[in-house]
């Protein structure tokens, strides 16, 4: 896991000092992401440097420094991740005659350049990565991310020079960078809490999605082009989704089971190699369990495991991962978060997410990866399994829910959202005391049964502002790939449909974001086996049935999780990784946003509509509404904006 950067001077006006303290500059800006070792490289006959910041994890020699040419010359790379399927690739180049230096997954890939070539080579690699490839013979440069978004990676303009690095900070350091906000991502960042590759929160930045490349020729392109028109797929999701469930037949359920726990554990083992210390985070639910329970039976010796907890025991989740930990036998590591250290982070936030984002989930997130990283260099989570395996409640929900309104005209619908909207969320709770936030449930129920499709439900689950042009002063939304057709997946029922939108919108731009800023930050690199691409493969392959059975989604890990831990550790309520946020916004931070929120500060900067913002602020003051989602949004946007602008 590392830091990538760099740049090309299209009108070739910096000399090579110049460029040098340009790529030094822009290299610091991300040293916590590779804090071991850095390098810059510069193309003898081309305005081009590529930068590095290096996190030792395999082949801690000097063979493993980047930027690092291939054996030919023809190559040259700056690289960020891993590729676990290094072993098998270096075996079948050996057997071609290729012969290595040393163990880099660095130097195998190169090879597979050399030898295979950018577009096959492609194909074969499976792991987390984002890189830039200077080809010195085509003088083309190939910026590429891994299939999932596991790795970030952006490219844009500053002045003449493109620039490219792991986070805006990079680009930012830039001599030439000028920060001008885009207000279209910015209404999506309102509506989601977070910004959908290709956009970012820059006019002329652009991040590269999941499965995507972008290649260009050098010289060739033109200072401020638009460069989201030239990117394009080399591991398409719709195809993909397609030929999985193209492959599907009929099994029974031991058989299922079995074909999990295969590429599971294939998938865990290939994660453990490193030449550091390794860990897991550990939350006691389904997903990280899981992975644990692989890694144990691998490891010779026991796991080291990492949970958080919370002192409000409504968020409190320690206890399940103390209980699973126990059993498993694992070296288990817990901190239990008081509030003082959660607000402690915030402060911290905006210059880790050096973009615009609004999962409170971050605080515990950084927390976890600050303690782990205390013990181990490496940690492996369980990200990806409820999106692979549909564990999310809106995926049994939502379409449950349809089934039983879409008989009612439209009219009634609406007619009875506005009489349940009428009674504030306080006065609901009342009535139900003993249900955790039923108002704001019964609130969020109303907003539901307005919608005239199941679709427009899920927009709805997944939105914070609905109408972010309501806020975001000369806002309007651009288009994401879910809108385009050449994005869609065939075939797909309501609840396939639902997973398929949260691979291409809410993993790699929500849950992937959250755990690479939190986990580097503190130079840790986070693995998450659920990602690779066979369990992609093996459960789009599976019938639903397999996946969601009895109102309850992940059927078939729960099954394989059963295998190594009693039911009773882990069959319970879905919790997350939620934050008082709504409370805190009414005590220990309300001076802190009223600061933020303030309507003089809001008409002075111009970005936000005052008005609405502190209409919400009243409302969520009062008690009438809780919008702590929203306010988060803007709190977390003007604490960015504050810092970057």
């Amino acid at each position: 896991m590392c830091g990538i950067a760099g740049f090309f001077d299209t009108k070739a006006g910096m000399n090579r000092a110049e460029m040098q303290a340009a790529g030094t500059a822009m290299h610091r800006a991300i040293a916590h992401r590779g804090p071991d070792d850095h390098g810059l490289w510069q193309d003898p006959d081309a305005a081009l440097l590529l930068a590095h910041r290096r996190l030792s994890i395999i082949d801690l020699s000097p063979e493993g420094h980047q930027p690092k040419e291939s054996h030919s010359g023809r190559y040259v790379v700056t690289y960020n991740g891993e590729v676990y399927n290094f072993p098998a690739l270096q075996a079948e180049l050996e057997a071609l005659g290729v012969s290595f230096r040393g163990r880099s997954d660095t130097e195998i890939m190169l090879a597979a350049f050399d030898v295979w070539g950018v577009n096959r080579a492609l194909q074969k690699i499976t792991g987390m990565y984002a890189f830039a490839l200077w080809d010195r013979q085509e003088r083309v440069i190939h910026f590429v991310r891994d299939r999932m978004g596991k790795k970030p990676l952006y490219v844009g303009w500053a002045g003449s020079a493109l620039v490219f690095g792991s986070e805006l900070k990079a680009l930012r350091a830039h001599p030439q960078f000028e920060a001008r906000l885009d207000r279209r991502a910015t209404s999506l960042y309102m509506r989601y809490g977070y910004i959908h590759a290709p956009h970012s929160i820059y006019e002329g930045v652009w991040q590269v999605p999941a499965g995507c490349r972008l290649t260009l020729r050098l010289p060739g392109v033109a200072a401020g082009e638009d460069l989201a028109g030239l990117i394009e797929p080399y591991w398409h999701h719709p195809r993909q989704v397609e030929e999985a469930r193209a492959r599907s037949v009929p099994m029974d359920d031991r058989a299922a089971v079995d074909g999990l726990e295969h590429v599971l554990r294939a998938a865990v083992k290939s994660r453990m190699m490193a030449d550091v210390p390794l860990g897991a985070f550990l939350s006691g639910g389904i997903d990280s369990s899981s992975v644990v329970a692989m890694m144990q039976q691998i490891a010779p010796a026991p796991v080291k495991t990492f949970s958080i907890g919370f002192e409000d025991a409504g968020y409190d989740e320690a206890v399940h991962a103390r209980q699973v930990a126990r059993h498993l036998g694992t070296e288990h590591h817990e901190l239990i978060m008081t509030q003082k250290e959660a607000l402690g982070v915030i402060p911290k936030l905006p210059e880790m997410y050096d973009e615009p984002f609004a999962d409170s989930s971050q605080i515990p997130t950084y927390l976890v990866a600050k303690m782990a990283r205390e013990h181990v260099t490496v940690a492996l989570s369980g990200d990806g399994g409820d999106e692979m395996l549909g564990g999310y409640l809106r995926y049994t929900l939502v379409p449950d829910l349809w089934r039983r309104i879409a008989w009612m005209p439209p009219a009634l619908r609406a007619a009875a959202a506005d009489r349940l909207l009428a009674v504030s969320p306080q006065a609901l709770n009342r009535m139900a005391p003993f249900y955790p936030r039923f108002g704001d449930k019964v609130h969020k129920f109303a907003d539901f049964i307005r919608q005239r499709s199941a679709d427009g439900i899920y927009q709805r689950l997944v939105s914070n502002w609905h109408a972010p042009e309501t806020i975001v002063i000369g806002g309007a939304q651009p288009p994401v790939p879910l809108d385009s057709a050449a994005w869609q997946a065939r075939g797909l029922g309501v609840t396939e449909g639902f997973m398929y939108a949260d691979l291409l919108s809410y993993l790699p731009n929500d849950i992937l974001v959250k755990v690479d800023r939190a986990s580097m930050a503190v130079a840790l690199e986070a693995r998450a086996p659920l990602l690779d691409v066979s369990v992609f493969e093996y459960g789009w392959s599976l019938p639903m049935p397999m996946k969601i059975r009895g109102g309850k989604g992940k059927w078939v890990l729960r099954e394989l999780l059963a295998r190594y831990v009693p039911r009773d550790l882990f069959e319970r309520p879905k919790q997350g990784f939620g934050m008082p946020v709504a409370e805190w916004l009414r005590t220990d931070l309300r001076d802190w946003a009223e600061d933020l929120l303030d309507e003089g500060r809001l008409r002075q900067d111009g970005y936000l509509t005052p008005e609405v913002v502190r209409a919400a602020w009243a409302d969520h003051l009062a008690g009438r509404a809780n919008h702590a989602s929203r306010l988060w949004s803007v709190l977390m946007f003007q604490s960015w904006a504050r810092r970057w602008m």
